[in-house]
């Protein structure tokens, strides 16, 4: 039984899209819970089914050919797989918002960041037009957009990427959300500026104490804002534990694969020029997952039953679940 005292609880969430290539199941049984205040990293390749879950949170899987076809998304004691889409606009950007990974494609070219910040207020809180056009650049100085009362004015295409994601995550922030999802904040943009968003977002979580669900393929990144970490691959869950234990202890073998490809400094001058490590293989198709465990092609530690039956997400010590066959369920 999910526990009631968390602000929210994902549990066996499927989320498939039918096409004419047939059943892609891009989330198939994903469950974890998040508590108010904390970080959570979803992790893993590109295709591993993070952001399909993120937007199953957020009820933005397009039906069809998108459909929730099993489990439960609980927010405050709501089930927000069940809720109308009435009530749904009205947590969105709300109680639960969201920064996408490219903001060009999220702000709206035909009117200014002032707009679209306003709009928020307005809609929402019904505040009146002239306060909320002043929230809107109070908002964008939280932020540290320089000039806030002269970018207000201005069109997406007249900002940087960094300023564009300034904005998105100021938006996000507008309303005091309870839940932040942010879906790879820093790809877009180059690594000075990933350092400078970064940094912004864990000022303002002291801020707004909101809880995040920080979605990325980086595993840096999780290292430095994410409490806890939950892996993913081909759409289920691998294994989960706060970050330190991933990184000193990582359990499953694609975890461990993912910690080694990342380069290490000073690596060259103690072990001589070489290549970086690698997962040897592809991620499985959605439409034609592998028999038994997900992950049995491309694992160096397989064994018979790998192939022949799923592992369960198992506990191996408080806190720390794994999903294999060779960590303590032969």
């Amino acid at each position: 039984m999910a526990k009631q005292d968390h602000l929210l609880t994902v549990e066996d969430i499927r989320t498939h899209f039918y096409t004419f290539e047939g059943v892609a199941k891009a989330v198939d049984g994903v469950s974890f819970h998040l508590d108010a205040g904390e970080t959570l990293g979803l992790v893993g390749e590109s295709g591993c089914g993070k952001s399909v879950t993120a937007e199953s949170v957020m009820r933005l899987i397009p039906e069809p050919p998108g459909k929730i076809v099993a489990g439960s998304i609980l927010f405050a004691g709501q089930d927000l797989v069940t809720t109308s889409m009435r009530d749904m606009r009205l947590i969105r950007g709300n109680r639960i918002s969201m920064i996408f990974q490219e903001p060009m494609t999220s702000l709206n070219p035909v009117f200014t960041v002032g707009d679209q910040l306003a709009e928020m207020f307005i809609l929402h809180k019904k505040t009146p037009k002239r306060e909320a056009w002043e929230r809107a650049i109070e908002m964008l100085r939280s932020v540290h957009i320089p000039a806030a009362e002269k970018r207000v004015s201005e069109y997406p295409h007249q900002l940087s990427g960094g300023m564009r994601q300034r904005v998105m995550i100021s938006m996000a922030l507008a309303l005091n959300p309870e839940i932040l999802i942010a879906d790879e904040p820093t790809t877009a943009l180059d690594v000075t500026i990933q350092a400078q968003i970064l940094d912004l977002m864990l000022e303002l979580k002291q801020i707004y104490d909101a809880a995040i669900i920080m979605i990325t393929h980086d595993l840096g990144v999780i290292a430095e804002v994410a409490q806890k970490v939950a892996v993913m691959y081909a759409g289920k869950i691998v294994e989960q534990a706060p970050t330190v234990t991933v990184f000193r202890q990582a359990a499953h073998p694609y975890t461990q694969g993912l910690l080694k490809t990342i380069p290490q400094l000073g690596e060259r001058a103690r072990a001589g020029r070489r290549r970086l490590a690698e997962i040897k293989g592809m991620v499985p198709s959605l439409y034609e997952l592998p028999r038994g465990c997900r992950f049995y092609p491309r694992c160096p530690e397989r064994v018979s039953v790998c192939l022949e039956r799923e592992p369960e997400l198992t506990p191996i010590s408080p806190g720390h679940l794994v999903r294999c066959w060779r960590r303590g369920q032969v």
